[in-house]
């Protein structure tokens, strides 16, 4: 099968587009290589897969219609898995153009040539971020979504919606997966377990929003991974699922977890909650348990162990 991963020289496109060919998947991988975060983690990244005969790199923009319309004349994919999304809620205040263009214009190029080459099925990056400021936990699909309190998070639930039409009006299969807090090797510099890490081995202070009075779902990258590939292998008519770990974890918690796996006593900076950010971020995984036999298998524990022995060798500590 022939698959198209937007996004490959991302976090959540490398692990998966490193998996996908280990189970001989022939792999399209495009990406832009913004300079959002440092290109040379996403050029590494991408070195990881360079020995791989059945993956193929293009450096395409999705929200350029013409490069990414050759992309899928020349591949044929069998179905697509749209990663490629301006990410971050903070820099979504900052600059809002950044989100619009590769979240919804990119989205559309891709759901538009996803219908008219006849693609099997679409599966797309949604994220918890859509449930915004919600009181109700833990957070369920069902669950009204209409007040984000980021642009990141309405561009992601606009997503669901376009797909939502798409699925109905032209029969295209669409599967949105609703993100959680992901961690784990080769992971986002710009998330807050690299920078705490980052800030700690260098003996700077780590800033701490809110005291630390926050809960999210930190969500192994492996698992992620399994759960997108079978809604990739599932590929339903329309559905949107919650991936994310079993239970929440308080922020002040992660921090002791990193303090004790590098041996480091964090300085840290309280600030107050910033504008965007949610105080609670709890998931209801049942259905996603249910029907794509998502088994979340990473601790927190483990799950730090391993990220900081990724940091560790990647950056020769």
């Amino acid at each position: 099968m022939r698959i198209l991963v937007t996004g490959a020289a991302g976090f959540i496109g490398y692990h998966l587009c490193k998996s996908l060919c280990k189970n001989s998947f022939e792999v399209l991988g495009i990406d832009s290589l913004n300079d959002y975060y440092d290109p040379n983690l996403k050029l590494s990244r991408l070195d990881q897969l360079k020995d791989y005969d059945n993956f193929k790199f293009e450096k395409v923009n999705i929200a350029d219609k013409d490069s990414i319309t050759k992309s899928f004349q020349s591949f044929h994919p069998q179905k697509v898995v749209n990663l490629a999304a301006q990410a971050g809620v903070r820099y979504s205040i900052e600059n809002p153009y950044a989100y619009m263009d590769s979240n919804l214009t990119g989205f559309i190029n891709i759901i538009e040539l996803c219908r008219y080459n006849k693609v099997e099925g679409l599966i797309y990056a949604s994220s918890s971020s859509v449930y915004g400021g919600n009181t109700k936990f833990p957070f369920k699909v069902e669950d009204r979504v209409n007040k984000p309190l980021s642009l990141y998070g309405a561009t992601k639930r606009t997503n669901e919606l376009i797909a939502y039409s798409y699925s109905h009006l032209y029969d295209l299969n669409t599967t949105g997966l609703r993100y959680f807090t992901v961690y784990g090797p080769w992971g986002r510099p710009d998330m807050a377990m690299f920078i705490f890490t980052k800030k700690m081995v260098d003996n700077q202070p780590i800033p701490v929003f809110n005291n630390g009075n926050m809960n999210r779902n930190f969500t192994f990258i492996d698992d992620i991974i399994n759960g997108t590939i079978s809604a990739i292998e599932k590929n339903y008519n329309y559905e949107i699922f919650n991936l994310a770990n079993q239970s929440s974890i308080n922020l002040n918690d992660m921090i002791r977890y990193l303090e004790k796996e590098l041996n480091v006593k964090a300085k840290k900076d309280y600030l107050p909650l910033q504008p965007g950010d949610v105080t609670n971020s709890d998931a209801d995984i049942e259905d996603t348990i249910d029907r794509l036999s998502f088994k979340p298998e990473t601790n927190i524990k483990t799950g730090i162990s391993k990220f900081i022995e990724w940091y560790n060798n990647y950056y020769n500590l």
